[in-house]
């Protein structure tokens, strides 16, 4: 009979209702009962685990760092990059503001230093007085010049009045005239020997009446009605209707108070050139003459363009001379005078009253602004009985009694300047 225990089947895991640990294989025909898993201890951080059993010894694990969080580098150069810029770009707007600025307090034209005419009106506000200055061309910019007032602290300080500016000066500089007051004065010369108008020089050589006016600060328009309004005064006395003021304006140097017109002006010179009148008596020594005060000034502006120095007095008798012989003066300057006022061409022929080479006696009226010396020599002629002159190449004047003396001269002394005329 058989014995042997019956053959079991293994069961496989997992089936159901079977238990998922194999069996064990029997010992002696004893089943083992399933393994169990060792116990493993908890391990504790910071202590490895020393699977030899609790009899090794166990090292102590080491401390294990903690994960910090990656901070982004590239974000914190980005934002330094940024504030550098935003800063960078401040300091550059502040300095190129600063630069604006300082340019625009800069004269307008430096190198005009020509003088006009600038009223600011009673209660005129900063703004105002900015945009008239600017209108007038002696300010760059309104804006710098309110700044510049402002930061002064003079913006509450501007006078009206009126002022003699230059587009050569600095904002600072005309603000200084502003904060001054209604106080400037100025100076303006008139020369001897000149004319109302100038048209054949180079306009930057003119001193002509109107060029001095005009850069003194006047307007074309304001000299031009002064100098055809006609005016009451002793100095006048003779003179006709009709006849402009050529050769009334004095030569000398005035000092007038800024704002004054061009009419105040012309009167300071007729009560200057009268007060010479008077102090020299020369109302009776032109009469002494045979000459009124108005033809005594006539012959005086011819002398006067004549006249190269001390000669005067000289050339005065010479006139005289030829006046008492009903011989024509024969004076090149008067039809140079009347041509170049008439826009014609300098001719000895030219046909006009005032050319003393074709018409004898005095011209219609002065060619010129006669000087204080030119005004005597004709009260008090030199002695002697010259009819003839003439100004050498060299620049003297040489006197002849004959005209054969006189045609001398002019081959001796007068090579060029006889042969331009």
């Amino acid at each position: 009979m058989d014995i042997r225990p019956p053959v079991r089947r293994p069961i496989q895991p997992g089936q159901p209702g079977q238990p998922s640990q194999p069996i064990r294989p029997s010992v002696n025909g004893v089943s083992q009962p399933p393994a169990q898993p060792a116990a493993r201890p908890i391990q504790k951080p910071g202590v490895n685990y020393n699977p030899a059993g609790p009899q090794a010894p166990m090292e102590p694990a080491a401390p294990q760092p903690i994960e910090q969080p990656v901070k982004k580098k590239g974000t914190k150069k980005r934002w330094l990059l940024i504030i550098a810029s935003i800063l960078l770009l401040g300091i550059l707007a502040i300095a190129g503001i600063w630069f604006w600025y300082q340019s625009q307090l800069a004269p307008v034209d430096s190198g005009n230093t020509d003088k006009k005419v600038v009223t600011i009106e009673e209660a005129s506000t900063p703004n105002e007085i900015a945009s008239v200055l600017k209108e007038e061309g002696v300010i760059k910019n309104e804006t710098a010049f309110m700044w510049y007032t402002r930061l002064s602290g003079v913006q509450n300080q501007l006078q009206a009045g009126s002022y003699r500016l230059s587009p050569s000066e600095t904002t600072p500089e005309v603000v200084e005239h502003l904060v001054n007051g209604n106080v400037d004065t100025f100076r303006i010369t008139f020369y001897p020997g000149v004319t109302l108008v100038d048209t054949i020089t180079k306009e930057e050589d003119r001193i002509d009446v109107t060029s001095v006016l005009k850069n003194a600060g006047y307007s074309e328009e304001e000299i031009s009605a002064a100098l055809a309004k006609k005016y009451d005064h002793p100095l006048f006395e003779g003179k006709p209707e009709s006849a402009d003021l050529e050769g009334y304006v004095f030569g000398e140097t005035y000092e007038f108070f800024s704002g004054v017109s061009v009419e105040d002006i012309l009167i300071g010179t007729f009560d200057e050139f009268y007060r010479y009148v008077e102090q020299d008596n020369l109302i009776n020594a032109y009469q002494t003459q045979g000459l009124s005060l108005y033809e005594g000034i006539t012959l005086a502006s011819i002398v006067q363009r004549e006249s190269g120095g001390d000669d005067k007095a000289q050339i005065a008798q010479v006139f005289y001379s030829r006046l008492e012989m009903n011989m024509p003066l024969g004076s090149d300057v008067t039809y140079q005078y009347i041509a170049d006022k008439e826009g014609g061409v300098r001719d000895p022929s030219y046909d006009s009253p005032y050319n003393t080479r074709r018409y004898a006696g005095l011209p219609p009226g002065p060619i010129a602004v006669p000087g204080l010396a030119a005004l005597r020599a004709v009260a008090m002629p030199a002695q002697g009985n010259y009819i003839y002159f003439l100004s050498g190449d060299d620049h003297v004047t040489y006197f002849a009694r004959t005209l054969e003396e006189h045609e001398a001269n002019i081959r001796d002394h007068c090579q060029l300047k006889c042969q331009i005329i």
